[in-house]
C-alpha cells in the first residue's frame, strides 16, 4: 500500500500512515542505500524561491542515496523572475510566467521539489499557497514541499520521528510547542506544520504554549489545548519544541520581543525529570540566547541537530514513495 494519497506531498493529509512512513525513514537510516537502484535514471529537480541549508542538502544527499540525480536551481538568484498571479499583465519586474516555466521542468525531471516563502503582509495570498499551488497545476509532475507559506512537511515528518526513536516509554508522550522571542517576525509555517502532524499523528499528548494574540490558524492546531502561561504548560512535559512566529490575525506583527519566553535551564525543571527534563528541539537555524539559551542547546537536553540529519530520511522515505508510484 502507498504511504501518499497521491503525487504530492505538501501537507501531513497527503499521508495514509504516519507511522509506517516514520518506520520506513528510520529503516533508511539504518541502511540508507538499500534502494540505491530505485531511482537510477530518474531526476529530481529542487527550486529554491528563498535560502535554504538543511532542506538543500538533506534532500539532495536523499535522492543520492535512491540513485536519482539531484539539480538545484535557485529560482530568483539564478533565473528570470516568475509571475505567479492568473491574467497577470507582465509590464513590471516579472520575466516569465509559471504557466510557462512549470510545464519545462516537467519535461526535465520526474519529481519537483520546490521552497516558497510567505510574503508576511497579505495573509489570503499567502495562505492561498498561491506559489506551490500554481507548479503544482501546471508542471504535470510529483510535487514535494521544501517549505511553502503556510507549512513545511519534511521538518514535520522529521520531528516525528526524532520523537519515535528518542521515546521509549508504553505511554503518549507530552509534546509542547513553545513560541520563543525573536529579533524580527517570522512566518507561521514550521508552527503550523508541527501543529498539523502532531495533531494527525495521534500518538502524543500535544499542547501549544505563547502569549496572548500569537493564536495559530485553528485548521493546523485543531483540538490542541492553547496554554497561555508558558510554566504552566512545561510541566511534565517529555519534549519541548521552540519557535517564533509572527501574529495570525493581525497578520505577520511581533507586538514585543518578550525575552521571558526564552526557554533556560531553569524552565527545563518544570518538565518531566526523568533523565534530567524534556528534550528541546527546534528546526534550526536558531539565535541562541534570544530564541534558546546556550545551557539549553549545549546540554544533554537538546536533540536539535539529531533532529536535524534525520532530514536526509524524512526526504528519503517520501522520495522512494513518489518513484515507486
Amino acid at each position: 500500500m502507498s504511504l501518499l494519497k497521491g503525487n504530492t506531498f505538501i501537507s501531513a493529509l497527503d499521508v495514509t500512515d504516519i507511522n509506517a512512513l516514520a518506520a520506513k525513514a528510520l529503516a533508511y537510516k539504518a541502511n540508507p542505500l538499500t534502494d540505491k537502484k530505485l531511482g537510477e535514471g530518474k531526476r529530481i529537480g529542487c527550486l529554491f524561491l528563498n535560502p535554504s541549508m538543511r532542506t538543500r542538502l538533506s534532500t539532495q544527499i536523499a535522492a543520492q542515496n535512491l540513485g536519482m540525480e539531484a539539480i538545484v536551481f535557485n529560482v530568483g538568484n539564478e533565473g528570470w523572475q516568475l509571475e505567479f498571479e492568473e491574467e497577470a499583465i507582465m509590464s513590471g519586474t516579472t520575466v516569465e510566467h509559471v504557466k510557462d516555466a512549470a510545464p519545462i521542468f516537467g519535461k526535465y525531471f520526474d519529481i519537483l521539489a520546490i521552497r516558497t516563502f510567505p510574503s508576511l503582509v497579505n495573509k489570503e495570498d499567502d495562505y492561498s499557497e498561491l506559489y506551490i499551488n500554481q507548479f503544482i497545476k501546471y508542471a504535470g509532475l510529483p510535487v514535494v514541499s521544501l517549505e511553502s507559506a503556510t507549512l513545511h512537511p519534511l521538518q514535520s515528518l522529521t520531528d516525528v520521528i526524532t520523537i519515535k526513536e528518542t521515546f521509549k516509554e508504553q505511554r503518549k508522550p507530552k509534546v509542547v510547542l513553545t513560541w520563543a522571542p525573536h529579533v524580527k517576525p517570522l512566518p507561521q509555517c514550521v508552527a503550523n506544520s508541527f501543529a498539523q502532524w502532531m495533531t494527525e499523528w495521534g500518538e502524543v499528548d500535544f499542547v501549544v504554549t505563547h502569549p496572548e494574540d500569537y493564536e495559530l490558524d485553528q485548521k493546523f492546531t485543531g483540538n490542541a489545548p492553547i496554554v497561555y502561561d508558558q510554566d504552566e504548560a512545561l510541566k511534565d512535559a517529555d519534549y519541548v519544541y521552540v519557535k517564533n512566529w509572527s501574529t495570525y490575525n493581525d497578520y505577520g506583527k511581533i507586538y514585543s520581543n518578550e525575552p521571558e519566553w526564552m526557554l533556560t535551564q531553569e524552565k527545563l525543571k518544570l518538565t518531566n525529570p526523568a533523565n534530567g527534563g524534556a528534550k528541546v528541539m527546534h528546526c534550526l537555524p536558531v539565535r541562541r540566547n534570544v530564541e534558546l539559551s546556550d545551557e539549553i542547546l549545549d546540554s544533554p537536553n537538546s536533540i536539535v541537530t539529531q533532529e536535524a540529519g534525520n532530514r536526509v530520511w524524512a526526504a528519503q522515505a517520501v522520495l522512494s514513495e513518489l518513484l515507486k508510484k
